[in-house]
């Protein structure tokens, strides 16, 4: 049997390992363009859960430790394999609710349940990927009757080594490259760092913590003493962590009031409610304001209200988690959007991610409330999605991804916003524009949803980027610095001049029935290269066509092509 404690530490130690081993498993991604995060958004999101399961006191449940983990990984998760990585851990959360211990076949049913949430999130799911490593870890745990926690994690990381090993016969492409799936890797990283644990040891310390502790003066080494550019405690302005169940009086009582109530009492707040129960939490400076206002709403339970002070401090003078504190300040993403009351008079709002202040400006001026920071290689939260959705004060808030890898956090953020978010699953900034120019606010949400998507997919995007890594990719000898040009996400063209590798990709990707061309540059394109490239294109294609540019100003993409 484990005790919360166990458990606790076990998932603090597995966000340590991958926190320490995020750039090697980043380096297993093998498509050469600069997205290579699977270990950077696997590490926030686990890590996301280590300031509030320090928070834990040892006499901590495995339920309590597990809904911890689970709540905060879930509102932290980034990227696709981030928000399965949380996924997984939500079955702990559902299979552990409400137990002291947990013995092997608890651990089993939270596998189970993991593996079964993260399956039905996936569309299409596809083996040779985490999904494949955590779904035969859980088989051969379910099947093999072991009744000891310990023995029981050794044969789940036995399994899913040998998962992850043969991920390269399920997807050619990591054969050809030499290298297994990045997420499967980093979930074996978690799940080693986690059996540290429970087989006795200490938790696996993070890198960042000992570099830290190494440059502190050999008077403050070990005593707790921070260096200037670290948190001190009187930074805490909110003092106290304050969590409570509010039992609605009447089924479906809107909780929406309340939650502004905290919002403007404090800060961190967190309202996840259903027909019965919303479950809240916020970090305030006078928690008895908030509990004389939330019993207007029903009866309160599970009260849990804790000194961040006296926490602070007992970690700084164990020298725990320094990073960790660090990390958890609320995100810029998030801390920029202030929470507003659905107007009952605002029928549709929309939310877009996009990575530049022009970008920015293009959506704003396009309708858009509401735009997160973020693209590829800075995939938003969950949390922070979550924030702009709920600083639009509209009944009904469309989100915009505009990328494959953001699309799944935009999901999460769905399920526990406090008003009807509809998530148009956009794959790219052209195509998020296209579906903005399509909204008709005459008509239902369902059918906007259907016409604006519908209008999305019938764009072609064209991309020049740079190579990340050496690669031999589709058919492409790919050295790290070339210029590549990608038509709809395949690369078409490798060169060494980016004017005449845009020019090239935007004539290739002219149809017979080509209206509109627009060319999005990014911050690393002057304004003249880009009015130069835009001129040739023009010239090529003939007045017959539009061509338009637009200073996007995003980072990575030196352009962006939409073709209509």
């Amino acid at each position: 049997m484990i005790n919360g404690k166990t458990l606790r530490d076990a998932i603090i130690s597995g966000a340590n390992n991958i926190f320490n081993q995020r750039s090697r498993v980043d380096e297993l991604n093998v498509f050469p363009v600069p997205d290579g995060d699977t270990g950077t958004n696997m590490s926030m999101t686990v890590g996301a859960a280590c300031r509030e399961l320090e928070a834990l006191d040892d006499g901590c449940t495995v339920g309590e430790a597990a809904k911890v983990a689970a709540s905060a990984m879930l509102r932290g998760a980034r990227g696709n394999s981030g928000v399965i990585t949380s996924l997984l851990f939500r079955g702990f959360s559902k299979a552990l609710e409400g137990k002291q211990e947990a013995g092997a076949e608890d651990i089993v049913s939270a596998l189970q349940k993991g593996v079964e949430g993260a399956y039905k999130a996936v569309m299409k799911p596809t083996e040779g990927t985490m999904l494949t490593v955590a779904r035969i870890a859980s088989e051969e745990a379910t099947a093999s009757g072991i009744a000891d926690v310990q023995e029981l994690w050794e044969l789940v990381l036995a399994a899913g080594q040998r998962a992850l090993d043969n991920t390269p016969n399920q997807l050619p492409v990591l054969k050809k490259a030499g290298v297994v799936d990045a997420g499967g890797q980093g979930l074996m990283v978690i799940f080693e760092g986690m059996q540290v644990v429970f087989q006795g040891g200490a938790p696996i310390q993070s890198e960042e913590l000992t570099q830290n502790k190494a440059k502190l003066p050999s008077s403050a080494a070990g005593k707790g003493v921070f260096t200037d550019d670290l948190m001190k405690v009187e930074d805490i302005k909110n003092g106290y962590c304050t969590q409570f169940l509010v039992n609605k009086e009447s089924a479906g009582v809107s909780i929406a009031k309340l939650r502004a109530f905290l919002e403007s009492n404090g800060d961190s707040v967190v309202v996840i409610e259903d027909d019965d129960v919303a479950n809240c939490h916020v970090h305030t400076a006078d928690p008895g304001k908030i509990l004389s206002e939330a019993i207007h709403y029903g009866y309160l339970t599970d009260f849990k209200i804790e000194n961040m002070h006296e926490q602070f401090l007992a970690r700084q003078k164990q020298g725990k988690g320094l990073e960790k504190q660090k990390a958890a300040e609320e995100s810029p993403a998030a801390s920029q959007f202030v929470y507003a009351a659905v107007d009952p008079e605002q029928d549709y709002g929309f939310v877009a991610v996009a990575a530049g202040e022009g970008l920015a400006a293009v959506f704003r001026d396009l309708g858009v409330n509401a735009v997160v920071s973020g693209g590829q290689t800075m995939n938003p939260s969950t949390e922070d999605i979550l924030a702009a959705v709920q600083s639009v004060p509209a009944g009904t808030v469309f989100v915009l991804p505009n990328n494959k890898n953001i699309i799944m956090a935009a999901e999460q953020a769905q399920k526990i916003a406090d008003r009807k978010v509809v998530v148009l699953p956009t794959r790219t900034i052209p195509q998020g524009i296209t579906a903005m120019l399509s909204f008709d606010p005459s008509v239902s949400a369902d059918d906007n949803a259907v016409a604006m998507m519908g209008a999305a997919d019938q764009v072609s995007t064209g991309l020049v980027t740079f190579a990340a890594r050496d690669s031999d990719f589709d058919g492409h000898k790919i050295k790290k610095g070339d210029i590549m040009a990608m038509e709809n996400g395949k690369i078409v063209n490798i060169g060494s001049d980016l004017t005449k590798t845009t020019y090239r990709l935007a004539r290739s990707m002219v149809k017979k029935d080509t209206s509109f061309i627009t060319i999005i540059s990014g911050c690393d394109v002057s304004e003249e290269e880009a009015q130069r490239t835009t001129d040739m294109v023009q010239a090529k294609v003939g007045s017959d066509i539009e061509v338009t540019l637009i200073n996007g100003g995003q980072p990575v993409y030196y352009y962006m092509i939409s073709v209509e």
